[in-house]
């Protein structure tokens, strides 16, 4: 029989995601020697090279890509089964490991906190800010719970559910204020600037102006809302921003704020898990939280008792 432990499993799994020895060291909260020998190990134990090493990288041999799957399918595996016993009981309570993206994050993520620590105070909530792909992917591999993201993502092997809906706004220098607001054909014309390539809000917003197929003159890219809208607040350009950033990127910044016509430039935020995690019926609670957090409600579903006791 082989002797292959589950640590071994995890420091293995590490060590592809990370592709170095230190940061996956680092990330398993053990020393680097020790990894190392406990990997070597792993390999006495199946009888095959998982790993390519040189003085500057770390690549998975053919056998260690093959059995890299099987290893993360084991993995996610153990932990829904913790995530069963957590799904039978009447409270929630563990470990939740939740998932948003930058243009949500900073604005949604201190009331949705607040309010699970006020229902659910028995939840030890552990939350990963990035873009969309990465979140789907570590949804999908098991990594996290859920994430709340733009939809639609359509991965077939999770389900969506939509929470709301948010408008674009308008973000121009502070002389601007009470000036038309240009059409989306007008925008073309301007100085637009945006997120850098990998955010969805940039997609969005491309997709308003129907910039895909031909872009803009002149456009400046940032890595944060915050920059833009300091980066508008300086002259430079207009910008376009999600509703629930208005109040914290704007309130610094000499700009103006509108609306833009009917039909005004929307998104749809939503929640994500995988279909097979026991917790479906848990993170459905969940999104209740983050629709009341957000000030939404969606429309024909009932609130949660429990959410009542918030809302007076």
């Amino acid at each position: 029989m082989i002797n292959v432990s589950l640590r071994q499993l995890r420091y293995f799994d590490a060590l592809a995601r990370h592709g170095h020895f230190g940061r996956a060291a680092e990330a398993c909260s053990i020393s680097q020697p020790a990894l190392s020998m406990q990997i070597k190990e792993m390999e006495e134990a199946l009888g095959g090279v998982l790993l390519e090493r040189s003085a500057r990288q770390l690549r998975l041999t053919k056998f260690g890509e093959e059995l890299l799957q099987r290893v993360r399918d084991i993995l996610r595996s153990v932990d829904e089964l913790g995530d069963f016993a957590r799904a039978s009981r009447d409270r929630l309570a563990g470990r939740l490991r939740v998932g948003m993206i930058p243009t949500i994050a900073p604005y949604l993520l201190p009331k949705v906190i607040e309010n699970l620590a006020r229902l659910h105070p028995e939840l030890d909530i552990h939350v990963r800010e990035t873009l969309t792909p990465r979140l789907i992917k570590e949804v999908a591999e098991g990594r996290l719970d859920t994430a709340i993201v733009a939809l639609p993502v359509s991965e077939p092997s999770l389900t969506e559910i939509a929470l709301f809906k948010e408008n674009f706004l308008l973000v121009r220098p502070g002389e601007q204020a009470g000036t038309p607001v240009p059409s989306r054909e007008s925008l073309r014309e301007m100085k637009l600037l945006l997120l850098e390539e990998g955010h969805c809000f940039r997609d969005q917003a491309l997709s308003f102006c129907n910039m895909h197929t031909s872009p803009p003159r002149e456009m400046l890219d940032a890595s944060s809302l915050s920059t833009l809208v300091q980066m508008v607040g300086a002259g430079i350009g207009v910008t376009l921003i999600p509703e629930m950033a208005v109040a914290v990127e704007t309130r610094s910044a000499s700009v103006s704020v509108a609306r833009f016509k009917n039909p005004q430039p929307s998104r749809t935020i939503g929640m994500v898990w995988r279909k097979t995690s026991p917790l479906a019926r848990q993170l459905a609670q969940i999104s209740d939280v983050v629709c009341l957090s957000a000030g939404k409600e969606r429309p024909r579903q009932p609130i949660a008792p429990a959410l009542r006791r918030l809302t007076g």
